[in-house]
């Protein structure tokens, strides 16, 4: 299932579920747990043994990220000291199906690991819309439950899509910047957002709010009007770019102001709030999912260094948690050859 930037109505239809980028303990005690997340995916897509119960499909990518020095303002963490750090990573796309065509409109995930020189590392995952379209996992959870299919339609029914739009107007206001937002041709020119909030922590202490972006150097190029040929096209698009030579992102982080939502990452905070930039990531090369890249990483946002620390968005907690649960089901599972080949 693909988040799609339809109308409201549609777009929750088409799927919130795949939003939901990140896959323990309790997230909410005695109301929502990772387990019953996982499980409510897994019933959208269907038994799809080895793969992530969400963004099943995908790429692996390897190059590095080289800090300014500019973000040791904010942070005494590491990745922002000026040098280079190695990096490897996801393309992917949304849902549990992992050889599901690609889709203009599906939302676009990057996933980093970074490895630090002191040992530490830092994982971060990010999509290219500009909100995340539920507050917390309660919400995520109902609206599984509202996009189940009824077996006569094979559609969700549109009353309880309705009644979920009312009992979360936050997930209605998020869909409609969803689909106003811009979408590029393709992964080398994307915007990924971290969408929540964490906290950045300086030498003397001082915190700082914060949400980063991955920002293309590769100019900006909107979809075309048809959809192109080929199963895999936006993967394949990219690795015709990577062929021409390494694409790169800058990490642009955005610091928040007093009054800027830090619990909520379906609120956009304001356009004009002050950015630093931090340093490059280069990518140098894409390869198929194998024993050994990036299959078995387990992008848990609460892999943190020292200087970068999470905020109280409850989503940071419920990704983690969830993403466990999705990591230790497929770590038992026989593995299968990935749907995008390189």
């Amino acid at each position: 299932m693909a988040l799609v930037r339809l109308s409201v109505p549609g777009a929750v239809a088409a799927g919130i579920a795949s939003c939901f980028a990140w896959a323990g303990s309790e997230i909410i005690p005695g109301r929502t747990d990772e387990t019953r997340l996982i499980e409510a995916l897994e019933a959208h897509s269907g038994p799809q043994p080895g793969f992530r119960r969400n963004h099943a499909k995908g790429l692996c990518l390897h190059g590095w990220f080289e800090g300014n020095g500019a973000g040791l303002r904010l942070s005494t963490a590491q990745v922002f000291e000026p040098g280079r750090v190695p990096v490897i990573g996801r393309f992917s796309l949304p849902g549990g199906r992992p050889a599901k065509a690609d889709g203009p409109n599906a939302a676009r995930s990057m996933a980093l690991h970074f490895t630090l020189p002191n040992g530490e590392v830092w994982r971060t995952a990010m999509n290219d819309t500009p909100v995340f379209p539920v507050r917390d996992a309660e919400g995520f959870h109902d609206n599984l439950v509202a996009l189940k299919h009824d077996p006569a339609t094979g559609k969700p029914d549109p009353a309880k899509v309705a009644a979920f739009l009312e009992a979360h107007p936050e997930s209605a206001r998020a869909l409609a910047l969803i689909k106003n937002h811009p979408v590029s041709s393709g992964f080398a020119n994307t915007t990924y957002n971290s969408l929540s909030a964490f906290r950045l922590v300086d030498a003397a202490g001082k915190v700082t709010p914060v949400r980063w972006s991955m920002v293309p150097v590769d100019a900006f190029e909107p979809q075309p009007a048809e959809r192109p040929e080929g199963r895999n096209y936006l993967f394949d698009a990219l690795i015709a770019r990577l062929d021409r030579g390494p694409v790169q992102w800058r990490l642009i982080l955005t610091i928040g102001q007093p009054g800027d939502p830090t619990n909520d990452a379906t609120v956009a905070w304001p356009a004009d709030r002050e950015t630093v930039d931090a340093g490059t990531l280069t990518v140098v090369a894409v390869e198929s999912e194998a024993a050994g890249n990036c299959r078995d990483v387990n992008f848990d946002p609460l892999m943190l260094p020292q200087g970068i620390a999470p905020s109280d968005d409850p989503l940071i907690l419920a990704r983690s948690a969830a993403y466990a649960v999705s990591h230790s089901r497929r770590e038992g599972e026989t593995k299968h050859p990935s749907a995008v080949q390189k």
